[in-house]
């Protein structure tokens, strides 16, 4: 954990295609999150969640760091790390133990994870993530926290992620060349997952889309558990590229049409509305109609939301997403996006930005940050987890004393 000056601080970093972003969270005496630092740099020798260029990365990553030490007044040792990519997988498996006690205690619930983890998987591949989704008591089904419940068996299913082990390393290296140590790797999508969905919708079912400019990150919630995550490598910068090629313009010129003036849906743009469309090799630049824009970025958000929808088609999780979608990430930004995913979908959808953060808000009020303020949340909970096992020990060292005296005594 990155601690300066007594201070609790937990600092997050998503390395995307397009942006690096950084995110130093001080958590206050109440177990808030309270923003005191960003940093923000574009993102060179990234591809699709993966390293191109080591030494351009590092570069950009010191940069981003840089920025929010100073921000933050602080020394930035250690990172909470986002990883995407299409070499991350998912499985759901299951695990069964019987229960030494009459009662299930946390030593059964420790058994029954690592039971159900202990599946083989290749030896390229790494887990980076076991997530309970519920347990069985015997005959009883569904149950979200089984400890003090009495029985002799006990099953619980997980969601496990996993990710290629050399993906990794390089992310961990470049992170590691900027004087930095990786607290844990994080996939992308369940960090977001952390900051723009409520408890509700994860119980009712809901699908998280981290629209980014190199991938689509998802993560699926029904009855309050991850069961689905996928990444599908196609995203913003497909539109970028389409804009590019049919008006032939350079890409830099391309993605300024495409944040400045792009919307998803026709409908919404009016035939009379032109803009300026620089031209290559230095010719003159040209007036453009933005509803033919419109007419390039639509057929390609439509094939982006397809490829969403097929996803969860099959994973036969399609029909349990009550609460519907939540877009997130800089390609959701686009005017009548949310329209035209609720046209596909048939469903509601929502665009989301980070919630339950204090301080500097403002700096992170934006679907762009919604990965890095994930990371915090995550690194929040894991360092209430650390306090809750270091009380449980010290009250278990306790007792052995307690008791190791009395056997003295008499």
């Amino acid at each position: 954990m990155a601690k300066v000056n007594e201070r609790n601080l937990v600092v997050g970093l998503d390395i995307g295609t397009s942006k690096i972003s950084v995110a130093v969270g001080e958590i206050t005496p109440d177990d808030k999150l309270s923003i005191v630092g960003v940093g923000n740099q574009p993102s060179r020798g990234m591809d699709k969640g993966g390293v191109n260029d080591l030494n351009l990365v590092i570069q950009s990553i010191q940069r981003a760091i840089n920025e929010a030490e100073l921000m933050a007044d602080c020394n930035i040792s250690s990172v909470y790390l986002g990883i995407s990519g299409k070499h991350i997988a998912c499985q759901n498996e299951n695990g069964m133990v019987s229960i030494n006690d009459q009662e299930v205690i946390q030593e059964d619930v420790d058994n029954v994870i690592h039971t159900a983890r202990s599946v083989p998987i290749s030896a390229e591949r790494r887990m980076l993530h076991v997530l309970p989704q519920e347990y069985t008591v015997d005959c009883q089904e569904g149950i979200k926290s089984p400890i003090g419940m009495s029985g002799v068996r006990m099953e619980a299913k997980v969601h496990i992620v996993t990710c290629v082990n050399d993906m990794a390393k390089n992310l961990v290296k470049c992170v590691e060349r900027c004087d930095l140590s990786a607290d844990q790797l994080i996939f992308s999508a369940l960090a977001s997952s952390y900051s723009v969905l409520t408890d509700d919708e994860k119980e009712l079912g809901i699908c998280v889309v981290d629209m980014g400019a190199g991938t689509m990150d998802i993560a699926v919630f029904t009855g309050g558990a991850l069961r689905h995550t996928a990444v599908i490598p196609v995203a913003g910068n497909q539109v970028t590229s389409d804009i590019a090629k049919i008006f032939r313009t350079p890409l830099s010129h391309a993605e300024d049409i495409k944040v400045q003036y792009a919307c998803a849906l026709r409908q919404l743009v009016s035939m009379e509305e032109n803009i300026e469309v620089p031209s290559v090799g230095g010719r003159a630049a040209r007036s453009m109609s933005r509803h033919t824009l419109a007419e390039v970025v639509e057929p390609r958000y439509h094939e982006l939301f397809e490829l969403i929808q097929d996803e969860l088609r099959e994973s036969g999780l399609e029909d349990q997403i009550a609460a519907g979608y939540v877009l997130t990430g800089g390609t959701a930004k686009m005017e009548g996006v949310v329209e035209f995913a609720e046209e596909v979908f048939q469903m509601p959808v929502r665009l989301a930005q980070p919630i339950d953060v204090l301080g500097l808000k403002e700096y992170v009020n934006d679907p762009t940050y919604s990965t890095v303020v994930g990371l915090l949340h995550y690194g929040l909970q894991a360092s209430q987890q650390e306090s809750l096992d270091k009380k449980n020990n010290d009250n278990v060292s306790l007792w052995t004393r307690l008791s190791a005296w009395f056997k003295g005594e008499f």
